[in-house]
Order: structure tokens, then sequence, then C-alpha cells
């Protein structure tokens, strides 16, 4: 049965009443650090859920209770002895803070027995070593005959009323110096009966029978000659390097247990890795508004000067203004469903209350009425709002650019009407350019090729050339607000039709690839930020994207032997065997193969971290990508993908709710390209009339449903 590592580093976690650090390795046993506090666990595949949670269990013990010391400077004995001590002293301790793991203990040491992990059913338990049986007796005690004698019991009573490490190795000394003891005595019963000496002092054994000797290499044990009660040392320092010798005894059951558990871990599954998201500096990331702008309009002006006869934005700004006066329909709807769905939620949250004061009005009613007290009704105020726009500015998004723009700023405009703070972010990789003076072409500012964090081992990668534009802003008045929304609407009419404008954009404003993944890592700084400046209990986090984005990579430590000094590189991301760690949360997320798999994990790590925040996907889909997009998130074959399909058939658009998103809207361009007004030329057939009618009451059916959708989650 497949067992699944995060359910058992939560376990862990659990049982140690801690945020420790789990991590599944290709390890033979486990291990913890104290200073670290990463307990490291070997990927025992091949045991079952009960085995399982017995070794965390027992490890989780271990970090728990046994001491971060160098024990060797309080008692020089091999460590097994100490270890057969220690591992009856902490499960003692794990089965007394947690009861239900007296069961998981006892049942798993079953399967443990039935197994012969111990290698003694072939063998004469009788035979074995106090230690060996000790051992046996306080792990699978309940399933096999012990025996000791009275002064075995004493020890054995010892070991069970041991409390604290230090009184475990007074106990395992106990324990070793006794098994010494009884290898010496079964040495002695072993050797030759001495010969009897006859008449004349002469023996009467034959000559050829070998006698032991003293001398070397003269066929005697010539090890084990030291005093048994001085452990072998190896070096002047007495450090214990080998710690057992030839004349120790051993714990045999201890050897066969650990040889067992090691065949229990899959030798096959690739090397585990954890990574975990760097905290970035949000000066080097995020591309300050009035700096965007100042950029934009410099080039702009620059542009307009050298065709000083003609206009070359007035198409744009035409189309711009027009939009604007159609739009006002559509927010003034979300504004209406804003206020009446936040006073519903007002009156469904209002108390009331008697006040202890005599109502005059009721009096007469005293005969056959109780409440005569006057009431109050108590509304608790609504809850602070704000909004963050993530607007991807990728290649891909050319053809969809401007029906994109137009819906976030249908939203910007409502934040506007009922006065809730906005910031508008677009991810780019092209920003971070070198700064030029648009009228000398000069390079005012060179790119800065420095990290926004400082890169470590495992730490996702960030690329220097990632940048978050402020394009948007609520903190500037309306003048500058309308005057930026014109200036983005210019750079989205160029993408739209960049042939036919008649004028061309900032370089740094262009197009790039899609660091997506780099947004949500730059969120984890820019949520909280904006929240705590504007005093805010609830914020809506609104991405606008056409699709995914790959992988992030990670920082690894790469040596080589052609090189003199190790150097800090980047690896691709494995799914399966990797997995983001989260020490704020103490969360673990397996990375998936596929690409909208890892974007849905990075929102579910926002969620996690941020859990007042709402998290909504617009994605604007081109008819044609419609059926790719669902597939994602359903079975193309279940009941679930054919009821979004036909939503989608039916009215454009749909609402996804198994994404990392709260929700994510998808919408067709074509329908949002549409306007909404009804209008038709002069001297129009009936016919055309109608259909002209029909495609506007659909379109306005469409916004309604997808915005009104939206606002539901807002308010």
């Amino acid at each position: 049965m497949a067992v699944k590592h995060e359910i058992k580093s939560q376990l862990a976690k659990l049982l140690a009443t801690e945020d420790l650090i789990v991590e599944h390795k290709k390890v033979q046993t486990a291990c913890f650090n104290v200073h670290t506090r990463v307990l490291t666990l070997p990927m025992w595949e091949k045991a079952s859920n009960t085995v399982y949670d017995l070794l965390v269990g027992h490890e989780v013990g271990h970090a728990l209770f046994t001491p971060d010391e160098n024990w060797l400077e309080k008692v020089a004995i091999p460590p097994q002895f100490v270890n057969v001590v220690e591992d009856a002293r902490i499960e003692k301790l794990m089965k007394r803070k947690y009861l239900g793991l007296a069961k998981t203990f006892f049942k798993g040491y079953q399967e443990l027995n039935d197994e012969d992990f111990f290698s003694i059913h072939d063998g004469d338990i009788d035979d074995f070593n106090l230690a060996d049986r000790a051992n046996l007796y306080f792990k699978v005690g309940n399933f096999v005959d012990i025996s000791f004698d009275s002064e075995e019991k004493v020890l054995i009573q010892k070991i069970a009323e041991v409390e604290t490490f230090d009184e475990a190795l007074k106990v395992a000394e106990e324990l070793y110096l006794f098994c010494k003891k009884e290898k010496e005595e079964e040495k002695v019963d072993d050797m030759p009966v001495p010969p009897e000496v006859g008449e004349g002092g002469q023996s009467q054994t034959p000559t050829s029978q070998s006698q032991p000797s003293d001398g070397e290499g003269s066929g005697g044990d010539s090890e084990g000659q030291s005093d048994p009660q001085i452990p072998q040392q190896t070096n002047e320092e007495g450090d214990w390097d080998n710690p057992v010798s030839s004349d120790d005894p051993e714990v045999h059951t201890a050897d066969a247990l650990q040889s067992k558990l090691q065949d229990l871990v899959d030798n096959d599954w690739p090397e585990n890795i954890y990574v975990e998201i760097p905290q970035v500096d949000l000066k080097k990331i995020v591309a300050d508004n009035s700096e965007i702008h100042e950029d934009i309009d410099s080039f702009f002006s620059v542009q307009q000067k050298s065709v000083p006869s003609v206009d070359i934005y007035e198409r744009a700004d035409k189309r711009f203004v027009e939009f604007k006066r159609s739009a006002q329909k559509e927010v003034n709807y979300l504004v209406k469903e804003f206020e009446c769905r936040k006073a519903a939620d007002s009156y469904a949250r209002a108390t009331t209350a008697r006040t202890g004061v005599l109502d005059t009005s009721k009096l007469h009613t005293y005969k056959y009425n109780e409440d005569l007290f006057k009431k109050v009704s108590v509304v608790p105020d609504g809850k602070n709002h704000g909004l963050i726009f993530v607007l991807d500015w990728s290649g891909s998004m050319s053809r969809v650019m401007m029906d994109t723009l137009k819906q976030l700023y249908n939203l910007i405009w409502f934040c506007k009407k009922v006065s809730i703070p906005f910031e508008v972010y677009a991810f780019t990789n092209e920003w971070n350019r070198p700064t030029i003076d648009y009228e000398t072409h000069e390079v005012t500012k060179p790119m800065d090729m420095s990290l926004a964090y400082e890169a470590k081992e495992n730490l996702l990668s960030v690329s220097h050339e990632f940048a978050m534009m402020n394009i948007l802003t609520s903190r500037v008045n309306g003048k500058q607000l309308e005057h930026q929304m014109i200036n983005i609407w210019r750079v989205a009419n160029y993408f739209s039709d960049q042939y036919m404008v008649g004028y061309g954009i900032p370089p740094r404003m262009s197009l790039s690839g899609t660091p997506l993944n780099e947004a949500f890592v730059a969120l984890h700084q820019i949520l909280p930020k904006f929240q705590q400046e504007n005093k805010l209990q609830k914020v809506q986090c609104i991405v606008l994207t056409d699709g995914e984005a790959n992988h992030l990579t990670r920082h690894v430590v790469i040596e080589r032997p052609w090189e003199k000094e190790p150097y800090m590189g980047k690896r691709q991301l494995h799914g399966g065997c990797t997995f983001l760690r989260d020490r704020k949360t103490g969360n673990t997320y397996q990375v998936p193969y596929g690409w909208h798999g890892f974007t849905d994990l990075m929102l579910q790590n926002l969620r996690d971290n941020f859990p007042t925040v709402n998290f909504v996907g617009i994605r604007v889909l081109e008819s044609r990508d419609a059926n790719h997009f669902m597939k994602l998130y359903y079975d193309q074959n279940s009941d679930e993908f054919r009821k979004i399909q036909s939503e989608w058939k039916k009215q454009r658009s749909c609402t996804i709710k198994t994404s990392g998103y709260h929700a994510y809207f998808a919408m067709s361009a074509t329908s949002l390209s549409q306007d909404a007004d009804f209008s038709v030329d002069d001297g129009a057939t009936k016919a055309k009339i109608k259909s002209a009618f029909i495609k506007s009451l659909k379109t306005k059916k469409l916004n309604k449903k997808v915005l009104g959708e939206f606002i539901s989650l807002v308010a």
C-alpha cells in the first residue's frame, strides 16, 4: 500500500507538538537535527501504514525526549546498549503523552514480529543475552514468551522505570556490564578442563593437547585481553570509534531490526528535494507607478514631437472615451450589486437586544404581553475592502490584451465609485532593461543584474529580469488616474493592431514571457504590505491572464572538478519528487508535473498564508482554446466536464471551482469585444434590427452573470 509522505510528515509534526521540518529522503536510518529542527525520515515505501506510523512515532520520541549531547563523556559503552534502554524510555513516554499510540505500537510490533524482523523465529530466545531479551521484551514482549531469572528481573524493572536520559545511561551501563560479565563466564565455562597433575608434578595430558598461552600468535585468544570494565579505545584521545570489540557483547536483535528496516526503503525511488519560496525585496521587484508613467510620457512626448502636424494618439484616445461612456452601465450594475449584497450582509449580521427601559407604548398590553421593554438593533460595521489586480503582460496576451484591459477598467471604475483602494500590477521580464533617454538615446541607468534576495540552495529562483509594474493605483487623484489609464490604453491598443496605430511604445513596456509564478512569489510581500497600509480586513486578488506558466527553477550549489570553487547554479524542478515547504504555515506541497498544476500549487500556498484574501482568476479565451482549458480541470468523460462545456456553449463563459483560485472565470474574447449597446445603421431591415437586439441582450447577459458572481465574492 502506497504511503503518502505529506500525511506522515503532518503526523510527525502533530506528535512533536511543534512545527518540525520533516523530510523524506533516501537515507537508511532516521535522524533528527536539534538545531535546525529537521527530522529526516527514510522513505519506507514497502512498510504498511501501521508500521510507518510506529516508526514515525518512535523517531518523534527521540526528537522530543533524547537530548543532543555527547553521552560518551558520561559512559563509555557500545551505543546499542544505550539504544535498548532509551528506546524503551521514549516509547513509554510517547504512549503516555499520546494514549492512542499504544495501539499503533502494539499492532506495528506485532506485524514486525510476524515478519521476523528481529530474526528470532529460528533460534532459542533463552540462549540470547539479557540485552537482546530486554530489547525483545519492551518491543514484542506481548507476542513472545521471554523468561528472566531473579537477578535479570531487577534490571528489567530498572529499565521499565527509567524517566530521564541520565537514568537511561546509568541503567544502560549496568546492562552492558551484566552482559559483559555473562559473556566472560560463558567463556570460562567453554575453556578445556585443566589436566590432573601426577606424581612428580608431571602432567598426565598428552603432549599434543594445546594449552592457552600468553604469547602472541600462540593459538590463544590474543584479543580481549583488556580489562572488561574499560571499553576498548582506538586512539590517545579515547574516542569510541569502534564500540564493539571481540570481548564486547552485542545486541543481535537490534542489528537484525535495523537490517530489516533498511529493506523497507525503496532505493529505486528518486531523491526527494525540498524547496522554499524566497522573501524578495519589493524595492527591487516592484516598478514604481510614477516611474512607469514618467517613462511612458517621455517616450510619447518625444514620439509626438517627431510628427507635430498630426495627433498620432487621437484614434486610440477616441476609442478610450467611447469605451468609458459605454462601460458606465456595467460599472453602475457592479455598484448596485455590491451595495445590495453589502446591505443584505449587514442585515443578516444585525442583532436585536433589549435595553431594560420600559416601552410606554406597550404598557397597556401588560396583561397578555411580557415584552414591555424597548429594543435596539445593532448593525456591525462592514469590512474594509481592497483589490489587487495582477495583469499578464506576456506575448501571448497581445491578441486579447485590449479585451482583458476593458474588463480591468470596468473593475477599476467600480472601485473608484465605491471608494475601494486598489493596485494594478503587470508582471513582465522587460521592464528591467537599461533605462534610456529617448531624446539622446543614451543609457541613463544600466540593467541591475543582482537578485532581489539572497540566493541559497533549494530556494526557488526568481530572475533578476522579473518585475511587477505598478501601472495603475488608487493613490493618485482622479485626473492622474485618467491620464494613466489612457497611457496603458494606448499601449494595449498598439498590441492589438501595431501595424495600423501609427505609433510605437516604450521598449520597457514590451510584452515578454509569462513570469506568473514569479508574481505569486512577490505577492507574499505585496499582499500584507497593501493590507497594512490601507488597514484592510478583506482583500481580493484578481489575476487576469490567458494561460499557465512553466515551473520555476531552484538554486543549487554546483561543484565541478575543473573549477576551483563551487558556484550557485539552477536546476529544474522535477514533478513527483520535489516538495514545496512553507516554514510559516508548516505545510508541504508535492510539486506536480503539469504547468497548470504548479500554478495551482503556488495559489494554494498563497491561500494558506492569507486566509482573508480571495484569489480570483479571469481568463479571456479564444473559442478554439475553450475545450483545452476545461480539460485542465475536469475529466472530459465526466459529468462535470459536460456541464461546464454546456455552460460555455450557452453563455460563452464558465466558472471553474476546482483550480487553485477561489473562482476562475473564463470569458469569450469574441463576446467581450462586442458592443453591448443596441445600435443599428439607418435604414436597417427588421432582421438586422432583431439580430442586433438579440446580440446586445446576450452580451449584457454575459457581462452581468460573470460580474455578478465576481461581486458576490467581493461583497
